[in-house]
C-alpha cells in the first residue's frame, strides 16, 4: 500500500483526503511534478459529482499531451470509458458538459456570445503558472464557475508576475519537490555537476538570460564538449545502451547536432523540438518508452506534459538560471516506476556571465538557500532526503561556489534599496518574487524591511526606538504555524492594540510570546505597556504583517495544536526560549526570567521542559555539559540529563515515573545554537515524550519515545550530527 500523500494544508476549508474540498472556492494546488496534481483533481470531481451529479466541468491546459492524458485520468477515476470531449484544434465535442480544451481553441472563441460565464461549475487548469498569459486572462476573467481549481508545481513564475491574485493570496495546499522525495512519492535522484571548460563570461546578457543565437554557437558544433558529455555518461551511468534519457538544449540546431553525434557514437538518439509533426513526436517517446532510442534531445517542448515514468537520466546541457524550468526538466524523470532505482542528472556546467546564477537552482534542490547554501556546497551537500545525492567534480564546484558567493555579496543594502525604489512601494512578498531573492537576503547584516523602505524614501526616520523594533523583527523569521501568524496579523493590522482585560489565557500568553519576541530582556510595567510603545510604530507593525505573509507562504507545517489549550504551542513549530516559557506562564513582562539551563520544571503546569541543542560546540560547551543527545530514530530520542542528576534523585524519579505522577515531559530541539550572525536558532517542539529506559547516574542516559514522530529532515540532520 502507498503511503498517504501529505500535503501542507493553508486553510481550514480545505481537506486532503484524497485532494482539495473544493465547495464554492478558488484553490491552488502546488505539487511537485509526478506527484498525481491530475489525480486530485479527479478524485475531487468525482467527489462532487455524488452531490451534485449534473455538475459541469471544464479542463484548461495548453498542450494536447496534458488534456489528453488527464482526460485518460478522470475516466479510470470516474469509471466512465465515455467521459469529456476534447475542444482542440477546430474540433468541438458533441457534449458540452464535461470538456478538455486547450487554452488555444478557447482564446479562438467568441466567449460572450458562445459561452456563459456560469456554464461550469468547476473549471480546472493545468500548469496555472501560465495563467498571466493574455489568453488566459481573458478565459479567467469571463468565467464565473462556482469552482476554480489551479494545479501546478512551480507558481513562482520566472517574470515575477503573481498569479495568486487568482487565489486571494493564498496556496490551498502544497506538496514541493522536498517533500515529495521526504514521503517517497518520487524516486530519489543522484545529481553530478560536470565541469564542461566552456567559458559564457563573454556571451551577451540580455534580460532573463544569455543571447541564445550567442550561446548557441558554442555548443552546435562543439565536438570536444561532446567527448566531455559522452565520457561522463561512459563513467556514471551504469549501462547507457539501457538508459531512458532526456536532453535539455538552448536551440533546435543543438538539439539536432547532439542527436547526431549521438547515433554517430552508437547511442541510439532523435530530435524533438516545436517544429515537429505531432505523430513524428508520439513515434519517438514511443521509441524511448520501449527502448529503441536511449535518448532524446529538445529544446523547451518536452518541460511539460510528458509522462514516461522509465526516464532513468536527464541530461542539462545548457545553462538554466529559473528555478521554475529547472524543476519541470527535472520532474520529467522524477516518476515512480517498476525496476527504477532512481533518476540520474548529469549537468554540464561552464563559467558563467557575472549575471547568471546558480542559486535558484540549487535552492531548489537542497530546499536551502543564501549562507546555509553556500555552507551545503562547502560541506558537500550533507542535508539531502534518503538515497539523494548531489555530487559536483572539483571544476564544477569552484564555478557553483564562486558564483553563489558572488550572488550572496551582491545584495548588499544600498542596492536592495535601489532595486526596491525602482518598483515602488510594493509589499515585502512582490519584492522578492520581483527580485528572486530570499528572506535571508532582505535580513542580513544592517538590512531589514522598514530599513530598506526608509532608504528608499518610501517612510520617515525610524528613529532610536523604530530601529530597535526593527533589529527585533529579523529574529522573528521562525514563525511558521498558522496559530502565530494569524492571530499576531490580526491584532497588529488594528489602529489600537488589544485589550489585555479582554483576552483569554492562551491569548494572553501569544501576546506574552509576540512582547517577548520583540523586547527580549527589556522590562516594562505590563503588556499595556509593552504594547504602548509598539503601536505608535507604524511602518513595525506593517513590516511584522508583511513578513508573516511571506513565513505563511514558505510554511511546510500541519498545524497539530499542543494538547493542553492553555498553552499556544504547535507540535513541531519553532520557538524562542522567551517564547516557550510565555506559553507556559512562566514569562513576566516586568521582570523576564533569565534561564541559561537547558532544563526548566514547571511546577504549576507539572511540565519538564528540555531545550537541546545537537552540535555543541567544543568552545562555547565545558566538558561537564557536553552532553549526548540525539536521535535514535524518529521515535526515539537519547538525552543525558544533568550532569549531578541521579536516578534515585528526586529529578531522576520524577523523569522516571511522570507518566503515574501526571507530568509531561516536553522537548525542544535544534541542531546549531545559532547562525554566523550570531542569532540564536530557534527551537522545533518535538511534542511530550515518554520513559523508556535508562542507564548510568551523573548524568542519566535516558531513552524518550516521542508521542509524534519527529520531522525527518531534523531528523537527517540530528543523525548527521551523531
Amino acid at each position: 500500500m502507498c503511503a498517504p500523500t501529505r500535503f501542507r494544508n493553508r486553510s481550514s476549508s480545505v481537506s486532503l483526503a484524497n485532494g482539495t474540498d473544493t465547495g464554492g472556492r478558488r484553490n491552488l494546488v502546488v505539487a511537485a511534478t509526478g506527484t498525481g496534481k491530475t489525480m486530485i483533481a479527479a478524485f475531487d470531481f468525482a467527489r462532487l459529482q455524488r452531490d451534485r451529479p449534473n455538475a459541469r466541468l471544464l479542463f484548461v491546459a495548453h498542450r494536447k499531451e496534458i488534456f489528453a492524458r488527464s482526460r485518460r485520468l478522470f475516466r479510470l477515476v470516474l469509471r466512465s470509458p465515455q467521459f469529456g470531449g476534447l475542444l482542440v484544434a477546430g474540433g468541438r465535442p458533441t457534449d458540452d458538459r464535461h470538456v478538455f480544451a486547450s487554452i488555444q481553441s478557447l482564446s479562438q472563441i467568441d466567449l460572450s456570445a458562445e459561452l456563459a460565464p456560469e456554464h461550469y461549475d468547476v473549471v480546472i487548469v493545468d500548469e496555472f503558472h501560465h495563467a498571466e498569459a493574455p489568453t488566459y486572462q481573458r478565459l479567467l476573467d469571463h468565467l464565473r464557475p462556482w469552482t476554480l481549481l489551479g494545479l501546478t508545481a512551480t507558481p513562482e513564475r520566472s517574470d515575477g508576475q503573481d498569479i495568486l491574485h487568482w487565489f486571494d493570496g493564498r496556496i490551498a495546499a502544497e506538496l514541493r519537490l522536498w517533500d515529495a522525495l521526504e514521503q517517497g512519492h518520487l524516486c530519489p535522484f543522484q545529481y553530478f555537476g560536470v565541469g564542461d571548460n566552456v567559458d559564457l563570461v563573454g556571451v551577451q546578457w540580455r534580460r532573463g538570460g544569455y543571447a541564445v543565437a550567442e550561446i548557441d554557437n558554442l555548443y552546435t558544433g562543439n565536438d570536444r564538449r561532446v567527448q566531455t558529455i559522452l565520457l561522463a555518461i561512459e563513467r556514471l551511468i551504469r549501462d547507457p545502451e539501457h538508459m531512458r534519457a532526456l536532453g535539455f538544449c538552448v536551440s533546435v540546431a543543438h538539439a539536432d547536432f547532439m542527436a547526431k553525434r549521438f547515433s554517430e557514437k552508437g547511442i541510439a538518439a532523435t530530435a524533438v523540438t516545436g517544429s515537429t509533426p505531432p505523430e513524428e513526436r508520439s513515434v519517438a517517446l514511443e521509441r524511448l518508452r520501449n527502448g529503441q532510442i536511449q535518448v532524446i534531445f529538445s529544446v523547451d517542448v518536452l518541460n511539460e506534459g510528458l509522462d514516461i515514468p522509465d526516464i532513468d537520466t536527464v541530461l542539462f546541457l545548457r545553462p538554466t538560471e529559473s528555478a521554475t524550468v529547472f524543476l519541470q526538466q527535472l520532474g520529467r524523470g522524477l516518476r515512480k516506476a517498476s525496476g527504477k532505482s532512481g533518476l540520474t542528472v548529469l549537468d554540464f556546467v561552464g563559467r558563467q556571465h557575472a549575471q547568471f546564477r546558480f542559486e535558484p537552482r540549487f535552492a531548489a534542490l537542497t530546499n536551502t538557500t543564501g549562507r546555509r547554501l553556500e555552507r551545503a556546497i562547502e560541506h558537500d551537500f550533507p542535508f539531502l532526503p534518503s538515497g539523494c545525492a548531489i555530487h559536483l567534480d572539483p571544476v564544477a564546484r569552484e564555478i557553483v561556489l564562486t558564483n553563489v558567493k558572488r550572488s550572496i555579496a551582491a545584495r548588499s543594502f544600498n542596492a536592495l534599496a535601489s532595486d526596491l525604489k525602482r518598483h515602488g512601494d510594493i509589499s515585502l512578498r512582490a519584492f522578492l518574487s520581483a527580485e528572486e531573492i530570499a528572506l535571508d537576503d532582505i535580513y542580513r547584516s544592517k538590512a531589514g524591511w522598514s530599513r530598506l523602505r526608509e532608504q528608499a524614501g518610501f517612510i520617515g526616520d525610524l528613529g532610536p526606538s523604530g530601529s530597535g523594533l526593527a533589529n527585533a523583527v529579523g529574529r522573528m523569521r521562525h514563525i511558521h504555524d498558522s496559530l502565530r501568524l494569524e492571530t499576531y496579523r490580526r491584532w497588529l493590522v488594528e489602529p489600537h492594540p488589544p485589550r489585555v482585560d479582554r483576552l483569554g489565557k492562551a491569548d494572553r500568553r501569544l501576546l506574552h510570546m509576540l512582547v517577548a519576541s520583540l523586547y527580549g530582556s527589556q522590562p516594562f510595567a505590563d503588556e499595556a505597556a509593552a504594547l504602548a510603545h509598539l503601536w505608535p510604530h507604524e511602518a513595525i507593525r506593517r513590516e511584522l504583517c508583511d513578513l508573516f505573509d511571506v513565513l505563511d507562504d514558505q510554511s511546510e507545517l500541519l498545524d497539530v495544536p499542543y494538547d493542553d489549550p492553555e498553552v499556544p504551542l504547535c507540535v513541531h513549530g519553532t520557538y524562542s526560549r522567551p517564547e516557550i516559557l510565555a506559553a507556559f506562564g512562566d514569562w513576566r513582562v516586568a521582570k523576564p526570567p533569565s534561564v541559561r539551563e537547558g532544563v526548566r520544571y514547571l511546577a504549576e503546569s507539572a511540565s519538564d521542559l528540555f531545550w537541546i541543542t545537537l552540535n555543541k560546540d567544543p568552545e562555547r560547551y565545558i566538558p561537564s555539559t557536553m552532553y549526548r543527545d540525539y536521535p535514535i530514530s524518529r521515535e526515539l530520542f537519547h538525552w543525558e540529563s544533568q550532569s549531578t542528576t541521579t536516578s534515585r534523585s528526586a529529578t531522576g524519579q520524577r523523569y522516571i515515573h511522570h507518566v503515574e505522577r501526571g507530568s509531561r515531559v516536553c522537548l525542544f530541539v535544534r541542531t546549531e545554537p545559532e547562525n554566523a550572525a550570531g542569532i540564536a536558532f530557534a527551537f522545533t517542539f518535538l511534542g511530550t515524550a515518554r520513559y523508556v529506559s535508562h542507564h548510568g547516574d551523573r548524568p542519566m542516559k535516558i531513552t524518550w519515545r516521542l508521542d509524534r514522530p519527529m520531522p525527518a529532515d531534523l531528523f537527517v540532520a540530528g543523525r548527521a550530527v551523531a
